[in-house]
């Protein structure tokens, strides 16, 4: 087996081929993931990426590749969700008014070499507000950032009470080299949602400060990572991280048995067993924040049973979720109540179960003849072509069409095209669909406002004022135990809703070679801190 040296753009293209196909096809069979570990070799399936510009990304597995190129002002250390560490701001306080943060940069480069100023910390924040994509809607908050000195950035706060600094620790807020991304025709002027034109180059390249610099990417083949000689807490181990695309669990397996890759991240229950025995490769695992979730319409014109609340409510509880948990997943997964993931405020595992919906077949006929469908009614389930934990959308969505035909409620499964997906949902077109939610920042507040505000759109749904009103009091709640039962309050709105339907959190599993002896694993959104895996 050769290594493979320095990989340029050139080399990368002619390794890939037209449309990828070399990747699949003209590696070496076993792709140098054991030779001298200048690389990093991840198999994953990454079909649902759509974009790696920070501003803009929105996805599931894109976070990955997003945190690897770019720091933020602060972070979150693997394991520890409530404390928000410094990055490249080595100190936060609040302003001396009280209505915002004050951060202090630390002396740091970007990858072009160029320094860190207050100046892009600024132009970054501007562009994420002005670019109006999804990201923008996490800091609606915010009302100005301010220069203080060369040194230091105030945000201000519409609402002081509301929180700011979890938000921050995201990747959709990695901070840009202004000078760079400007020449790539990056804006962060009032009008960046139409002017600006920086996004197809971040797809293939990065202007951040984080441990490594994305130098290419091809859709549904590869991602190619090297890293970055200027980073602030030094060096990264490996000189690249190639990221597979492997949309199959078996050919992961497979990969990460030979060798081929170093770890593999959506392996189903059976195959972690396969791999007890093995002396080369260990399973790590991660209770995850992340979830699956069955969207509902509230529109009339779409589906008139759905618009009935008392028709959604026959839904959930016709719906096996014991079994999906404990069959389709092998028991390797958890699942939260309502929009809140457990393991953050008024999620536990027994709030699930004394609040949460299960199965129960009798009262799903008795609600769907309250809402005027004694013999069911049918709509359309709408998914992508990606797996979460190793289960597939077509496999999850046969389930529940399985289940819903016991209580004469007919799924008609719509299979379409991960992107496609995306824009239908986000658009509000969708009757029902089957989607994840992982974060974007580990704040509760996220989920809560991001269900009654950006969601309820998609769905059609308008809450009550009291129901939002409810959302930004518990934002706001300093007492943690108060503030728990305000989301408690919540979740129990949202369930009588029965319009956003938890299936199932997962617990990941990761195939990892023994060859690596660090594989930090975080469920702040980015599944592993690549910066920080050593062999």
């Amino acid at each position: 087996m050769r290594e493979i040296g320095w990989i340029g753009r050139r080399d990368v293209m002619r390794l890939l081929g037209v449309g990828g196909a070399a990747l699949l096809a003209g590696l070496p069979d076993r792709v140098h993931a054991a030779a001298s570990k200048t690389t990093l070799v991840l198999g994953l399936d990454i079909s649902d990426s759509i974009t790696f510009d920070p501003s803009r990304e929105a996805q599931y597995t894109a976070p990955l590749t997003v945190r690897a190129a770019y720091e933020s002002l602060v972070t979150m250390s693997p394991g520890d969700y409530l404390e928000v560490k410094p990055a490249l701001a080595k100190s936060f306080v609040r302003t001396p008014d009280g209505k915002g943060w004050r951060f202090v940069l630390t002396d740091a480069k970007f990858n072009s070499g160029n320094p860190v100023t207050v100046e892009d910390v600024k132009w970054s924040m501007d562009r994420v507000i002005n670019l109006k994509d999804q990201p923008s809607q996490y800091v609606t908050n915010v009302e100005a950032v301010n220069i203080v000195d060369p040194h230091t950035v105030d945000i201000i706060l519409k609402d002081p009470k509301q929180p700011l600094l979890t938000i921050l620790s995201g990747p959709n807020f990695g901070i840009f080299d202004r000078k760079v991304l400007e020449q790539h025709g990056g804006t962060a002027a009032a009008d960046a949602n139409t002017a600006d034109k920086a996004t197809p180059w971040l797809d293939q390249n990065s202007a951040g400060a984080g441990p490594y610099t994305l130098v290419g990417w091809t859709r549904n083949a590869q991602i190619l990572l090297m890293r970055n000689p200027h980073y602030f807490r030094g060096p990264a181990q490996f000189e690249r991280v190639v990221i597979r695309h492997m949309g199959d669990s078996a050919t992961q397996l497979l990969a990460i048995k030979r060798g081929d890759v170093d770890a593999v991240f959506n392996l189903i229950p059976e195959q972690i067993v396969t791999l007890k025995d093995n002396h080369d490769v260990r399973v790590e695992g991660l209770k995850s924040l992340d979830y699956v979730y069955m969207a509902l319409t509230n529109e009339p014109a779409f589906n008139k049973a759905l618009a009935v609340k008392e028709a959604r409510q026959a839904v959930a509880c016709a719906i096996d979720y014991d079994g999906i948990v404990n069959n389709l997943l092998g028991g390797v997964a958890i699942r939260c109540a309502s929009f809140i993931p457990i393991g953050l405020f008024g999620s536990t595992e027994e709030t699930t179960k004394q609040i949460g919906y299960h199965q129960d077949l009798d009262r799903a006929k008795q609600l769907l003849q309250r809402a005027g469908f004694p013999d069911g009614f049918e709509f359309k389930l709408s998914y992508g072509d990606a797996a979460v934990s190793g289960l597939t959308y077509a496999v999850l969505g046969q389930k529940l069409q399985s289940d819903l035909a016991r209580v004469g409620i007919k799924v008609v499964l719509d299979p379409i095209n991960q992107v496609n997906l995306r824009t239908q949902y986000t658009t509000g077109k969708s009757t029902a669909v089957l989607t994840f939610w992982n974060p974007s920042g580990v704040e509760t507040d996220q989920w809560a406002s991001a269900s009654v505000r950006r969601v309820a759109k998609r769905i059609h749904w308008t809450p009550s004022p009291e129901l939002i009103k409810l959302v930004d009091d518990a934002a706001a709640e300093q007492d943690p135990k108060k503030r728990a039962e305000l989301y408690l309050q919540y979740e129990k709105a949202l369930l009588d809703e029965a319009s956003l339907l938890i299936l199932f959190q997962p617990i990941y599993q990761f195939g990892v070679r023994d060859v690596l002896k660090t594989f930090p694993l975080t469920a702040a959104g980015w599944e592993v801190e690549l910066g920080q895996v050593t062999a």
